[in-house]
């Protein structure tokens, strides 16, 4: 028997088991060599502890970086070695993946020669699983594989990590036609979603890429946000959604159509067009651009409306 946790649907890790049994060759069916699997699910009750169940580390990395583990934050602001907590970080963004002791000494000291950076790192490595198990995280979080370092990914909980899944499961409800459900998963990842991917290190190369992919997603929930109020006939609140992303990204022309139609529908075509007007000015002498004439012909119709009224 190996037993594991592996992450259920809600995020939450469970404990899982597996084992395997050898059937003996002279019962075999020698015309069948297919392998059996057989699973067996049990409720959570049923499944008498030895001890009391480790709690994971909760990392917070949309916005101001954070640790807590059992409800207890870590402080990691005043660590002595500062270091530490951008190691960390960094195995954040590779969670789950190996990352070269190479590479960690190339973003962590990347003028010191490799000798003295990989006593340094040893050392910080260190540092920083003491801290954790003084946070009483009991687990081991951060393996060693080979001239590797790796953050387990069931040994923690990270906040973008159920935002993403927040947004992904908000579209599929959208999509099945489930507008509470859906409107609840984008509410839900909206209020996980306090900044920017560590924001607190915002020229750091080896978070670019996720913080980009974050921002993405993080469009994506408010134009599923902005959907379900709309549906909803909640105008005001869709309006809000549109103005925020366009904020965000003023070249997202989607939502500047969607916060046109939803002023319209609150019967304020007038605040449709100056919010037009300004954005129009906007994208001209911030990016050189031009609206779509998808965009232009909503607007058009929009002047149509007002001088009708």
């Amino acid at each position: 028997m190996s037993a594991c946790r592996v992450r259920h649907k809600d995020g939450n890790m469970i404990p899982a088991g597996f084992s395997t049994l050898v059937v003996p060759g002279n019962v075999r069916d020698p015309d069948n060599g297919a392998a059996v699997a057989v699973i067996f699910i049990r409720a959570p009750g049923a499944i008498k502890a030895d001890g009391p169940r480790s709690q994971p580390l909760r990392i917070f990395a949309l916005g101001h970086f954070a640790l807590a583990v059992a409800g207890a934050g870590l402080d990691v602001d005043k660590w002595r070695r500062k270091q530490a907590a951008t190691l960390l970080k960094i195995l954040i963004s590779h969670v789950g993946r190996p990352v070269h002791r190479d590479r960690l000494m190339e973003w962590l000291w990347p003028d010191t020669d490799p000798d003295r950076g990989w006593e340094r790192l040893k050392v910080t490595v260190s540092f920083l699983r003491s801290k954790l198990r003084a946070g009483s995280f009991k687990n081991e979080a951060i393996e060693t594989v080979g001239k590797s370092y790796l953050l387990r990914r069931d040994a923690i909980w990270l906040d973008s990590d159920i935002f993403i899944t927040l947004v992904s499961d908000g579209w599929d409800r959208l999509h099945n036609g489930d507008l509470q459900e859906a409107l609840a998963h984008f509410e839900e990842a909206r209020d996980l979603c306090r900044g920017d991917y560590l924001e607190d290190e915002p020229y750091a190369d080896w978070c670019a890429g996720e913080r980009e992919r974050l921002r993405e997603i993080h469009l994506e929930m408010l134009a599923g946000l902005a959907q379900c109020y709309g549906d909803q006939r909640k105008f005001s609140e869709a309006a809000q959604v549109c103005r925020t992303a366009l904020f965000r990204d003023p070249c997202r022309e989607n939502f500047m159509r969607h916060l046109m139609e939803n002023l319209v529908a609150l019967g304020r075509p007038d605040w449709a067009e100056s919010h037009f007007r300004s954005w129009r000015r906007e994208l001209r002498e911030e990016y050189g651009l031009e609206p779509t004439h998808e965009t232009l012909q909503l607007h058009d119709r929009i002047l149509k409306v007002r001088n009708s009224a």
